[in-house]
């Protein structure tokens, strides 16, 4: 499992950089003290997965992992912060990260962290999972009780979330699904439903569902 480290503090870059190194199968290819000097970094070593910071000068955290999975989806972030509020949990997924852990993890969790990310699996920190599941129960549409057009339950759920005004990688975290099964929804539902926009989307909503 090859690894790059992001983190601003030298001290703390060190410390993990150290850490991973003594993991079996493990391999640190870089660091960098911020989002800027990790991208031509994960572009030139092809990590398995990119420990990320998320407060950092020059480019943040979320900035540069929405690059890196965007540039190189094959490629995991692993979040690793001070931070475990709503704000900083939600932007760190919805630019693409697998996982969010934070800094009072120890060793152990650091490390099946970066396994489980690697295989393509999310982890999270305990009190992550619980305001992460509090954020979705307060987005999560309500039930779907009528389905025209041969609509499905899911093409409803996303066309009631498109209303809302949610871009399609809130409406994927809310749902809990790829984005692309959201564009995927999206192109099926305005088909069915014969409109061309969000616009024309959230009208029908509106006034159908």
């Amino acid at each position: 499992m090859r690894v790059v480290v992001v983190e601003d503090q030298q001290i703390m870059r060190e410390g993990l950089v150290a850490l991973i190194s003594l993991m079996d199968g493990a391999e640190v290819v870089g660091d960098a003290a911020n989002g800027e000097e990790a991208l031509p970094l994960v572009a030139a070593e092809r990590p398995d997965v990119v420990l990320m910071d998320l407060r950092m000068p020059v480019m943040d955290g979320v900035a540069a992992t929405r690059r890196i999975t965007r540039d190189h989806p094959d490629i995991a972030v692993l979040v690793l912060t001070t931070y475990d509020d709503d704000e900083s949990i939600t932007s760190a997924l919805l630019a693409g990260a697998r996982g969010y852990l934070t800094k009072d993890a120890g060793r152990a969790e650091i490390a099946a962290a970066l396994r489980s990310a690697a295989s393509g699996q999310s982890t999270f920190a305990e009190p992550v999972s619980r305001r992460l599941a509090q954020a979705l129960s307060r987005q999560r549409p309500e039930p779907v009780t009528h389905l025209p057009d041969g609509l499905t339950t899911r093409e409803v759920e996303v066309l009631r979330l498109i209303a809302r005004g949610l871009h399609n990688g809130e409406i994927a975290a809310t749902l809990v699904i790829a984005e692309t099964t959201v564009k995927t929804h999206i192109n099926n539902a305005f088909a069915k439903i014969g409109v061309r926009n969000r616009t024309e989307a959230a009208n029908y909503v509106r006034e159908s569902l």
